[in-house]
Order: C-alpha cells, then structure tokens, then sequence
C-alpha cells in the first residue's frame, strides 16, 4: 500500500531559461510534488514523527528554487525530487514543474519526473 502526500500548486519566481531575455527576469514556475510513503503509523500516533514532514520540505525547495537560476525546468525538478528523497520516509516522489507563458498559445510548458528511493 503506497500513501501519498500532494504539494499542489506551490508558486515561485526564479531565474530559469535558456534565452537571454529569460536570464534577465524572475518568472513565474508552479511546482507540484507527490511525496509517497508509509504514513500508517501517522493516524495511529497523530505525531508529526511518523509522517512526512511536508512543510520542512516545501521550505526547502522554496530556499532552492527561489536562488536558482537553472537553464532547464528538467535539472529544477531533479533538484527538487533530490530535496524530496531526502526524506527518509518518502520511498517515491513525483515533481511537475510548469513554465507558464514558456510558449506563445501554450497556457503553459511542464516536465514531470518520478524517483524511487534506492535501497
């Protein structure tokens, strides 16, 4: 059985691009991470100790994020999945990381990535 824990919508501004009006500029990214794990010991305990501590993470990767300046949205959400596994309680994380206005006509550009924690 596989628990998981949404981050949804969390909304950034940072440096990231390729192109040298995109290096310029702060831009908006929205961040989605699915942390997945183990929580049963959580409901039973109702303590902080047994769950994934969500907010220590999401502190993290928005210290991260809002210092980068990253080329691609590709090495951003590698970078997250890294501070998400991190974790010892996460086993699984998924990471979308979407560039809105990235593309003229596009609401948005996204990349999603998944890691399983190596044993």
């Amino acid at each position: 059985m596989t628990d998981r824990i949404f981050i949804r919508d969390l909304a950034l501004r940072c440096i990231i691009g390729i192109y040298p009006d995109e290096r310029r500029e702060k831009q908006d990214v929205i961040i989605n991470i699915v942390l997945e794990g183990d929580l049963s010991a959580a409901p039973r305990s109702d303590a902080i100790e047994d769950t994934i501590n969500y907010k220590s993470i999401k502190k993290e990767v928005v210290r991260m994020v809002e210092a980068s300046d990253f080329n691609l949205i590709e090495t951003m959400a590698s970078r997250i999945l890294d501070i998400c596994l991190n974790d010892e309680k996460v086993q699984q994380a998924t990471v979308t990381v979407d560039k809105p206005g990235a593309l003229r006509f596009a609401r948005s550009v996204a990349v999603e990535m998944s890691r399983v924690r190596q044993t």
